[in-house]
């Protein structure tokens, strides 16, 4: 058996003991670009190109396969295998010390205490001979080098943390000094060597640290330290112990709901669950059936829980339920830590993004009340480690290699074990009763349950009055016998024990299809003084399930499907639907006006909405209006689809003032499309069509968004609706402008009658101005901005004063006045930064990065391109996350990067062509040029600058002023 070493200089060892030297400089690339990719297919044009960086022989299909001959020759033991996909190196876990690092890391991470994590990370950190392939330089390689050097200093500081958490300061002095020496700039190790220095009494000595690395941070970068070293310091000045505070990771996650107390019996059907589940086999499925009441989430719950031991990185709870899976995989998405703009829109995708997020992990998936099995193949792991445990009231026979148990009544003992533990001891000396009353419940646990709460929650209730009632409803007890109607039996008795006022509760809260209800929704719907008496009796009844408080501080109730399937089949009652959906309007209404309305259409106009809610619950509600649109956003949005158009539009209409400001586009667009499917009255569609053309505008497809925005326009001028006519015609200029139509976009904008106070004033003349400035009227443009800028600041609103200065400081820049233009765009950066407008920020980041540059500011430019560039990113504004990659890129031409650089030029290339801006692919051109001629490839670097020369404008001031700023950053740092 071969050892191989790539943390450091290359070493075979093979057989044990004995040294293989490979004298070949090809033959050492090649090793090597496999041993990096360790069990992985390397395609032939990866490996060709790191063997022949410039251009290889017509023969290298031969000439690899011989220098993989000679390594198999001199490497007892080596395996190789060539397949469709390329070569694969096959090596054990203990064979390559990049496999034992990285294992030893995964040990630290799930390890139970600092001591032992500690243990693990020293392992992994030993495996370390120096730099990573040390005396070896394979151009190809640079990336994965690089990253793997990225990799150990993180290891290294998260290994400090756990000795820091584990008292060892002592011996980590020396260690961290020298490591901050290496990476003066790395805060993270200044903060851990501040605390090792505190702890040892070496106070002046670990303030003395935070002052160097301020010193150089300003000198460098030209920016403070972050928060966690700020923290660190002011503690220090206190006296107080900087333990650092880290960040909660995802792994573990657990969701599970609480294991209830008076579970009873199933000792069987649990040895079974947990014998199926625990194996290590595969992804073993159990699918858990049987009829209704007959406690299969009950079950799945604390089979769960005792089986938390054997999935350490975490147990997720899937409550299906006629759930869309879309929204399901969307909210696991985000449980497992990708963020709302990275979830992609296709149901597919995040399927496969969620077994990606499993992989190599051990999870139990619990799937509650699955009702088709397409849902469940969506939702399981593809990786061994994992198992899924799924309900259902169904068999699910189509899912293929599940076990299945199906669950029966309880036996006699089980049940009354249940009975005694919800309604106490007077069932043992009732036993005669409580046996009839187990009989009448078919021995079904939801039916003794509700049985039992009624016993509970009514002391004085003898329970041979209770056997009583129930044997006197015959047919519906017959009926607990019957399969597919037990359930509904269940709780039709349970409906007729409720007192009037929680029956007709029941019945109203039935008929609510909303994902969960606020209390204060719930008491509206009753309508009554006793309400809350009402609800307490639902809850208690097992009917409605009471949740703890969102983040506007109101409790949430929600009833199990099953039930409210029963509860909507009653007689319909009159109650406070109509109060509940003014005062959602009239609060949404509110929140919206209480949040910036970054999204560029107006609102739609409509009589003042009354609210009948008490100021006071408005107040407290309203508090925080991003929090109450966050707890309230699903069931505003599954509102959207039961309301008329007109309601729907107006509810979306402010909804929208939410989602667009935090990116939720996903949303937007099913709500939209549900708003335009639904209504025949060609203006609602034409403002539905106008926002799902923004959302694609948003995301850069520009050619579609244009096309929507002309057919809308036409519509809304057809209906004399001015106003939106403007909003859509200015968005219209503004992609124009993106596919290098300047002439129409300068048409289009100029054609608007606007009022300068309005909102929409402000859009036009940007548009106005960019069009100028492309066609070279630079002047012109800085007129218009300069005038913009003046009303703007009219109206003392800081989101359009730094919307404002934005234009005027691009415009300065192109008329030659640097110092006006960096003053202007510091200014829009700060004042946007008070707002919430984070889309308008992340537009003035990237300009005044282009200005820093621009002016020689190249640190200020690059921090600026990278804020942008994360808040792009967060709102899922691809254009603008492009431009700032792509500037990023050219500044790591200039450090010599460009290696680096040049695949994620081609990368911004190919999604702009696609998006059809002409200007930006023609930028992006020219920096890969610079690139490609940075790395000697001088017909690479000839190709690229004639296809930038092809799409350059010469009357383009903006793009010859980006070009000039993305010039400056390719020149040497």
């Amino acid at each position: 058996m071969a050892h191989f070493g790539v943390l450091g200089p290359l070493a075979v060892e093979s057989p044990p003991g004995h040294w293989v030297a490979l004298r070949g400089e090809r033959q050492r690339t090649l090793l090597a670009v496999l041993l990096l990719n360790a069990d992985q297919h390397v395609h032939v044009d990866v490996l060709v190109e790191a063997l022949w960086p410039e251009r290889p022989p017509k023969s290298y299909a031969s000439n690899l396969h011989t220098y993989l001959s000679r390594l198999r020759e001199r490497i007892d033991g080596l395996r190789v295998e060539h397949g469709p996909l390329g070569y694969r190196l096959c090596a054990e876990p203990d064979e390559l010390d990049l496999l034992v690092f990285r294992s030893a890391v995964t040990e630290g991470q799930r390890a139970g205490d600092a001591v032992a994590a500690s243990g693990h990370y020293r392992r992994a950190l030993a495996q370390w001979r120096g730099p990573v392939l040390a005396g070896l330089h394979v151009p190809r390689l640079d990336a994965d080098v690089a990253r793997l050097e990225s990799e150990r200093l993180a290891v290294f500081e998260d290994c400090v943390d756990a000795e820091l958490t584990a008292g060892r300061h002592g011996e980590l002095t020396g260690e961290l000094q020298a490591m901050i020496t290496e990476h003066p700039l790395r805060e993270r190790l200044a903060a851990q060597l501040m605390i090792a220095l505190h702890r040892a009494g070496r106070q002046g000595d670990s303030l003395e640290i935070y002052r160097r690395l301020r010193t150089t941070l300003i000198e460098e970068l030209g920016v403070e330290p972050g928060a966690e070293v700020r923290r660190v310091h002011a503690a220090v000045l206190r006296g107080e112990d900087p333990v650092p505070r880290m960040p909660a990771p995802v792994w573990p996650v657990c969701q599970l709901p609480p294991d209830i107390a008076d579970f009873t019996g199933r000792d069987a059907e649990l040895a079974e669950l947990t014998a199926v589940l625990g194996r290590g086999a595969g992804v073993p499925v159990a699918v858990l059936s049987g009829e209704p009441g007959a406690g299969k989430s009950t079950l799945a719950v604390r089979a769960a829980h005792r089986l938390r031991a054997r999935f350490p990185d975490g147990q997720l709870y899937v409550p299906l339920g006629g759930r869309d899976i879309g929204e399901v995989l969307a909210d696991l998405l985000r449980a497992l830590g990708v963020p709302g703009p990275a979830v992609p829109d296709d149901v597919r995708a995040r399927a496969a993004v969620f077994r990606g997020r499993l992989t190599d992990r051990r999870v139990l998936v619990v799937l509650d009340d699955a009702g088709d099995p397409e849902h469940v193949r969506a939702l399981l792991p593809g990786t061994p480690g994992c198992a899924v445990l799924v309900t259902s009231r169904q068999r699910l026979s189509g899912l293929a290699g599940a076990h299945r148990l199906a669950l029966g009544p309880l036996s006699d003992a089980e049940a009354t074990e249940l009975l005694n533990r919800l309604a106490g001891a007077r069932v043992a000396r009732e036993r005669a009763d409580a046996v009839r009353i187990i009989a009448a419940c078919a021995r079904l646990p939801l039916a003794l349950r509700i049985a039992g709460s009624r016993l509970a929650i009514r002391p004085h209730l003898r329970l041979g009055e209770l056997a009583d009632r129930l044997e006197d409803e015959v047919r519906r007890l017959d009926e607990l016998t019957v399969s597919d109607l037990a359930v509904r039996s269940s709780i039709a008795l349970s409906h007729e024990g409720l007192r009037p006022p929680a029956r007709r509760a029941f019945r109203l809260l039935g008929r609510c299809r909303l994902v969960d209800l606020p209390a204060w929704a719930v008491t509206t719907l009753i309508g009554t003084p006793d309400a809350d008496e009402a609800v307490e009796e639902l809850v208690e009844a097992s009917l409605l399930e009471a949740r703890g408080p969102d983040p506007t501080g109101e409790g949430r109730y929600r009833m199990h499907d099953l039930v409210r399937l029963y509860a909507a089949e009653r007689p319909p009652e009159e109650g406070g639907t109509s109060t509940v959906l003014a005062a959602t309007l009239a609060l949404a209404d509110a929140a919206a006006a209480r949040l910036p309305r970054t999204v560029p259409m107006p609102a739609v106009a409509h009589e003042p909405f009354p609210q009948p809610l008490p100021g006071a619950l408005v107040a407290r509600l309203l508090e925080r209006p991003d929090e109450w649109f966050a707890a309230e956003r699903a069931n505003l949005v599954r509102l959207i689809g039961s309301l008329r158009a007109r309601e729907a539009l107006l509810l979306l209409d402010k909804l929208s003032v939410y989602l667009y400001l935090h990116g939720h586009y996903a949303d937007m667009r099913a709500a939209y499309e549900t708003v335009l499917a639904a209504t025949e009255d060609r203006r609602l569609a034409a403002i539905a069509e106008a926002n799902l053309a923004l959302l694609r505008h948003a995301r850069g497809q520009y050619e579609e968004a244009a096309s929507a925005y002309r057919e809308c326009a036409k519509e809304l001028e057809a209906h004399g609706d001015r106003r939106t006519h403007a909003w859509v015609s200015a968005n219209l200029a503004h992609c124009l402008i993106g596919l290098g139509r300047a002439e129409e976009a300068l048409q289009t904008a100029r054609s608007l009658s606007t009022v300068d106070d309005q909102p929409e004033a402000l859009l036009v003349r940007e548009a106005e101005s960019a069009a100028l400035l492309r066609l070279g009227r630079v002047a012109d443009a800085r007129e218009v901005d300069r005038l913009a800028l003046a009303s703007a600041r009219a109206t003392g609103d800081p989101r359009r004063i730094g919307t404002a200065l934005h234009g005027f400081a691009w415009s300065s820049l192109l008329t030659g006045d640097g110092a006006e233009a960096v003053t202007a765009i510091t200014e829009s950066v700060e004042l946007l930064r008070d707002t919430m407008a984070r889309s308008a920020l992340a537009k003035s980041l990237r300009t005044l990065g282009a200005i820093s540059a621009a002016t020689g500011s190249r640190d200020r430019a690059t921090a600026a391109f990278e804020e942008a560039r994360d808040l792009a990113r967060d709102l899922d504004e691809r254009p603008r996350e492009l431009s700032c990659t792509r500037a990023l890129a050219a500044s790591w031409v200039g450090e010599g990067r460009a290696q680096q650089a040049i695949p994620v030029l081609r990368a911004c290339l190919d999604e702009f062509r696609e998006m059809g801006g002409k200007s930006a692919t023609g930028l992006t051109w020219l920096v890969l040029s610079k690139a490609c001629e940075a790395v000697g490839d001088e017909e690479a670097a000839s190709q690229a600058a004639a296809e930038a020369a092809s799409m350059a404008d010469s009357r383009d001031a903006s793009a010859a002023a980006l070009r000039r700023a993305l010039l400056a950053l390719t020149e040497p740092a």
